[in-house]
C-alpha cells in the first residue's frame, strides 16, 4: 500500500506528523508533499523541524515540482490525504486550480477515482468554505475535520490527535489501535 500525504499551511500540523508516524509504524509507504506554509506551521506549532517531518516519509516531492511522479495518473497510489488541509488548498482542489503539486496531485487522485481525504482545518466556516466542501463531497471526496470526540474519554491532547489520525486511517481501510472502538 502507498499513501500520498499533502501537508498545507493550516493549523494542526501535528495531525499530518502523527499520520506519517503511524503509516511508517504500520510499514505503509508514503510520499509527502509539504507546502512552504506547512513547514512554517510545523516550526510554530510543534517541536519538530520540517526536515524531521520529511524524514518520516519514504519519498518527498517539493511543492513546486510539477514534474514529480505524483503529478501523473500513471503513478499508482492507494489514495491521498491532505492533513491538515487549508481552505486555500481545498478551494484550489474544488475548482481544479492545480497551481501547486498538492492541488495537482489531489486533482489526479480525483480523476483516477482514488480515495481522497481532506482533513479540513478552519473555524468558523463561511458559506464559501461550505460550498467548496459540498462540491467535493458530491464527487466522493471525504471531508474529515478533526473534530474532538469524548466517548473514548481522552486524557491527553495526544489521545485527541490519535483519534483524528485514526479516523483518517479508517477511510483507507487501514487497521490501527489509535483509539478504542465504540462498543468494543
Amino acid at each position: 500500500m502507498k499513501i500520498l500525504v499533502g501537508m498545507t499551511g493550516s493549523t494542526g500540523a501535528i495531525y499530518g506528523i502523527r499520520l506519517l508516524e503511524e503509516l511508517s509504524r504500520l510499514e505503509i509507504r508514503t510520499h509527502l508533499v509539504m507546502s512552504e506554509w506547512a513547514a512554517k506551521c510545523i516550526a510554530m506549532e510543534t517541536t519538530y523541524t520540517a526536515q524531521q517531518v520529511r524524514s518520516l516519509a519514504d519519498e518527498v516531492s517539493a511543492e513546486r515540482d510539477m514534474a514529480s511522479s505524483v503529478s501523473s495518473g500513471t503513478h499508482k497510489t492507494d489514495g491521498m490525504a491532505v492533513v491538515p488541509c487549508s481552505m486555500k488548498t481545498l478551494s484550489a482542489i474544488a475548482n481544479g486550480y492545480d497551481d501547486t503539486l498538492i492541488a495537482r496531485a489531489a486533482g489526479v487522485t480525483i480523476k483516477e477515482s482514488r480515495k481522497l481525504v481532506l482533513v479540513a482545518r478552519e473555524s468558523p466556516l463561511s458559506a464559501i468554505h461550505l460550498e467548496n466542501m459540498l462540491k467535493l463531497s458530491r464527487l466522493g471526496i471525504v471531508i474529515l475535520p478533526p473534530v474532538t470526540e469524548f466517548y473514548t474519554h481522552p486524557k491527553t491532547i495526544n489521545d485527541i490527535i490519535n483519534h483524528g489520525v485514526g479516523k483518517c486511517l479508517d477511510q483507507f481501510g487501514i487497521e490501527h489501535d489509535l483509539y478504542p472502538r465504540w462498543g468494543a
